[in-house]
This record gives C-alpha cells, sequence and structure tokens, in this order.
C-alpha cells in the first residue's frame, strides 16, 4: 500500500471515527463495494455530519476503461464510482472535499 492510500484510510477511518457519537453509526456511515466491470463503489452517508445539505458537483474524469473516476452528491450522501486502481483518487476526492468545507473553501 502506497503512502497515499494509507494516509487517506488513516483520515477516513478519523472522519468515520468523529462522528460515531452512540446513535449515528447505527444507521449511518461509509460504504465501500465493488462493480462488476470491474471497479469500486463509495457512499458515505452525510446526515448528522457537517456535510449534511452540501452539495458536491458531479464530477467525471474518464482517461480509459480502467481508469475513471465519478464522484457527486445525492439523496444525503456523498457517492463516488471508480475503476478497479482509482479507489484511492476517490477516497481523496472526498477528503479534499470535506476538508474544504470544514475550512470554509468550499
Amino acid at each position: 500500500m502506497n503512502d497515499e492510500a494509507e494516509h487517506v484510510l488513516d483520515w477516513l477511518q478519523g472522519w468515520y471515527l468523529s462522528h460515531c457519537d452512540g446513535r449515528w453509526e447505527h444507521e449511518r456511515g461509509v460504504q465501500i463495494d465493488t462493480l462488476d466491470n470491474p471497479g469500486w463503489t463509495v457512499s458515505v452517508d452525510l446526515r448528522g455530519t457537517p456535510l449534511e445539505g452540501r452539495a458536491y458537483p458531479r464530477r467525471e474524469i474518464d482517461r480509459s476503461d480502467d481508469d475513471w473516476v465519478e464522484a457527486w452528491s445525492a439523496r444525503g450522501a456523498f457517492h463516488a464510482a471508480c475503476g478497479p486502481r482509482n479507489l484511492t483518487e476517490a477516497l481523496m476526492l472526498f477528503r479534499t472535499w470535506a476538508e474544504e468545507c470544514a475550512s470554509g473553501t468550499a
């Protein structure tokens, strides 16, 4: 695992834990799953977090059949779908957005 991947996973674990309050984690959370084309999906429930109600405009990065990322927010969640080697990139899009919102630059 490269340093960026470890770093974003550490960050995501901290983000998740910071929202666990005895209630939030029972109904909300982070889901990472696979696609059959192949690829990954990410869904982060934003309800009950400072990101609730914030819009992440649809972003599409298409480099090749196996190198792509799409990210957007809808129905109270951040969503991403990506190619088989783009999971770190998808998680970094979420992290960058969350940190920009926290700092007031988004």
